[in-house]
């Protein structure tokens, strides 16, 4: 039994991707802690990690999703696309966690499992899968807001005689589609990356859409070896971009309203902005979020974009019976998803029409028609923003569990922190921008945000910080008053609302008011005395 004060390490992380690994970097190496980070997974990446299915790729472009903090490590790496696929990005954080030294403070393979918080001592033991208690003052969850992954629960699963996957843990093997006839369910970014890779190799691919998704040509390419020189003799310059864009991105804010612009004028912004793809897309006019006019004007464009391609009338008439405001779900990039539907081997069947009643031992059985299948892929996303902290035990002052507190949907301060859980803190967590920006870009915000936190504790020896309830309560109404003053919220659909998991409260959670808004807030919070923090 350890002394009350005992600690195996000052720090605990929790998670491997990019966020936990740059904050074991930033405690450790910058601040000269004892830090230790446990990953569930038996090697790092994170999303990136686990999200091997074909196509998997990022649509944030490759050159800003990556760390700024070294510019070392950005002239040292070198991307070979506009967007990376995961292999590469996989790649990258492993060069990243090799220059910085980090796997020698590093468990795989050991999920936490419970966290619970002694008043007396304000230390933390963290219980491991394999049984072990380590003891630490400070705990910094970077488990992921999209990596808890979310399967429906279709009566006769366990019948199926041929194979499920899900597109969050995809086998690190592989899967041989040839010959194969392939059911893929679900039509979000996942869905979309997988469908065209399936289509070609699948003997037979049959798509179930329940929801039909908005979504912008890549435009992917090859990166010039003068783009990457340029790039590398002006990182500061991107940098200085990605801070004062809202979404973390390279691109201004724009000034212009789409419904204030002359329809000759808006449709040629519009063609040009589709030929240069990616989410660059919806950031051509500002009141696309705001203005439902505006919105419907852009979400026509799209579909007719999407007419055009798809031959098939009935295929098409599926593929854009949509019936929600453009990017108040998360706006997929695609290479060639619409494309797939002009295959003969490629179909698709409207689940909200004619919904899946159970899977049989051969197939997926709808109410009006039996299909018979080898393999059924679920694209079913995640429970997002909460699902994967909530997977653990934590327990907090009082005997509080994070679950009862979540109840009604996430409570916290800034996205970091919750009342009654000192020195816990949560990266790009319900309540931050996270899912809504460039996420490097908020996870580097918010690992230096906590770093400073925990200096400012050590240089004025507090032993524990938390949020007061007046500040988290205001914070959250914050949120969803800045969400309400947008098109967001009105698509009930949605896993920011956490509406794909049955059960969910429906609780908009990401901050809508700009990665650069909030770094403003967040700034002003710290130079006011870190208000709304209390220190012990």
């Amino acid at each position: 039994m350890k002394k009350t004060e005992e600690i195996d390490f000052e720090a605990i992380v929790i998670g491997a991707g990019f966020s936990g690994l740059y904050q074991l970097h930033a405690l450790r190496d910058k601040l000269g802690m004892s830090v230790h980070l446990f990953e569930a997974a038996d090697d790092l990446g994170g999303t990136w990690y686990w999200n091997r299915y074909p196509g998997a790729r990022c649509d944030s472009e490759s050159h800003t999703y990556c760390y700024y903090f070294s510019e070392e490590l950005l002239q040292e790496w070198e991307w070979s696309e506009r967007y990376p696929e995961q292999k590469e990005i996989l790649e990258y954080l492993n060069f990243a966690a090799d220059r910085l030294d980090l796997r020698t403070d590093i468990t795989f393979s050991n999920r936490i499992t419970q966290m619970v918080f002694d008043e007396e001592s304000l230390i933390w033991t963290v219980l491991s899968e394999d049984g072990r208690e380590y003891r630490t003052r400070f705990i910094i969850n970077a488990v992921g807001c999209l990596s808890s992954t979310n399967i429906p629960n279709i009566l006769g699963k366990e019948r199926f005689e041929g194979s499920i996957y899900h597109t969050g843990e995809w086998p690190h093997e592989g899967v041989d589609f040839s010959g194969k006839s392939v059911a893929v369910i679900g039509t979000g970014s996942s869905g979309i990356q997988t469908i065209p890779e399936v289509g070609k190799l699948a003997s037979q691919t049959t798509v179930f859409q329940r929801t039909p998704n908005y979504s912008i040509p890549a435009r992917n390419e090859k990166l010039s070896q003068t783009f990457i020189d340029n790039f590398k003799a002006s990182t500061s310059e991107w940098m200085r971009k990605m801070l004062l864009s809202r979404g973390g991105h390279a691109w201004p804010i724009p000034t212009r309203h789409l419904i204030d612009t002359p329809e000759l004028e808006r449709r040629k912004i519009l063609e040009e902005a589709w030929s240069v793809g990616g989410l660059g897309f919806r950031e051509c006019f500002d009141d696309i979020l705001v203005n439902k006019r505006s919105n419907l004007i852009m979400s026509d464009f799209i579909k007719d974009k999407i007419k055009d391609v798809v031959k098939d009338q009935d295929k098409s008439a599926i593929l854009t019976n949509i019936d929600y405001p453009f990017s108040t779900k998360r706006p997929p990039i695609d290479t060639e998803y619409f494309e797939t539907f002009n295959e003969e081997n490629v179909n698709i069947v409207d689940i909200k029409a004619d919904p899946i009643t159970e899977i049989t031992a051969k197939g997926i059985k709808t109410r009006s028609k039996e299909f018979f299948f080898d393999i059924i892929i679920f694209a079913t996303g995640f429970d997002a923003m909460t699902g994967s902290m909530l997977k653990i035990d934590v327990i907090g002052r009082k005997k509080k569990t994070l679950k009862d507190v979540w109840k009604a949907g996430p409570l916290t301060y800034l996205g970091l922190q919750v009342e009654d859980f000192p020195n816990m803190f949560i990266l790009t967590g319900p309540g931050s921008p996270s899912v809504l920006t460039n996420m490097p870009r908020t996870i580097e915000h918010h690992v230096e945000f906590v770093t400073a936190c925990i200096s400012h504790m050590v240089v004025n020896n507090f032993r524990a910080m938390e949020p007061t309830n007046k500040a988290m309560v205001e914070w959250v109404e914050h949120v969803n008053e800045v969400a309400d003053k947008t098109l967001l919220p009105k698509t009930k659909h949605s896993w920011y609302l956490g509406s794909n998991v049955p059960g969910k409260p429906q609780v908009f959670m990401p901050y809508a008011g700009g990665l650069n808004n909030y770094r403003d807030i967040c700034s002003e919070i710290v130079e006011d005395g870190y208000r709304g923090f209390n220190f012990t």
